[in-house]
């Protein structure tokens, strides 16, 4: 063989070429692309209509993908729950886990770690006091970003032109508390004032009688924040004075304590 020819590919034979179609699908969805349309999953990866449609409705009755009431299809939440699973290994929850969990011996409150994912907080952190309303959520379940106060945070600091991806008239489609955003106008109005104070609370927005204050943890970026934390709790052991005046500050401190932990790696 010369220098000028290239050595043949072997075949891989056991390779499941369905699969490989189906996982080059998932792979189109990422932070910026959080909706496609089926004509634009065929133009991007070249797959016939017939097939991509096929490809698509049986991730979609896995839940790994979910079509919204326009036709788009989004990524659904067995992706997210996979995800989860990867998460969980990774340096930012070895990194974080002692810090919060000191918060929360501390606190005696719920303290989580959430990472925005599409129009959705994926939580990568939680530990629980047991008297919290909140029963059902856990590690990989995920929330409605533009009612938590990890969400908003998130939220916060994109750019209009990555908001207008990650919300949707939809994201505002499930039942929320009394004093949930119901539009995108209204929830920018708020996301402005979360970005000049540093901080999100969430005030009975998620489901009546449970409160939250949530804070950014950076890694190399200062400019960017990588994930959320936040401290749950009950509203007849916290009004929202208190979550300012004796919650935050400590909040404060152990976010800073995990982003500089980060940028030691």
């Amino acid at each position: 063989m010369t220098l000028s020819q290239a050595p043949e590919q072997t075949p891989n034979r056991y390779r499941i070429e369905s699969l490989a179609k189906g996982l080059q699908v998932l792979r189109l969805f990422d932070e910026n692309t959080v909706t496609l349309r089926l004509r634009d999953i065929c133009d991007r990866t070249g797959i016939p209509m017939p097939t991509a449609f096929r490809i698509v409705a049986t991730l979609e009755e896995g839940g790994f993908l979910e079509r919204l009431p326009d036709g788009n299809i989004q990524p659904g939440v067995a992706v997210l729950t996979l995800g989860s699973s990867a998460l969980r290994a990774s340096s930012l929850v070895q990194v974080s886990e002692p810090p919060l969990r000191h918060l929360a011996e501390s606190t005696s409150e719920t303290v989580n770690m959430g990472v925005l994912i599409a129009d959705q907080v994926l939580y990568v952190v939680r530990l629980r006091n047991a008297d919290l309303v909140t029963a059902n959520v856990q590690v990989g379940s995920t929330l409605p970003a533009v009612y938590t106060s990890m969400g908003k945070l998130l939220l916060a600091w994109l750019s209009d032109e990555e908001l207008s991806h990650h919300v949707s008239d939809a994201s505002f489609a499930r039942e929320a508390g009394p004093n949930a955003v119901r539009s995108a106008s209204e929830l920018r109005d708020r996301l402005a004032t979360i970005r000049q104070q540093g901080y999100s609370i969430q005030d009975q927005e998620l489901a009546v009688g449970l409160r939250s204050v949530s804070v950014p943890v950076f890694g190399r970026d200062p400019g960017q924040p990588i994930a959320a934390v936040n401290i749950a709790v009950s509203s007849t052991r916290h009004d929202v004075q208190s979550l300012r005046d004796v919650l935050l500050p400590q909040l404060r401190a152990t976010a800073d304590d995990i982003s500089t932990r980060l940028r030691g790696l």
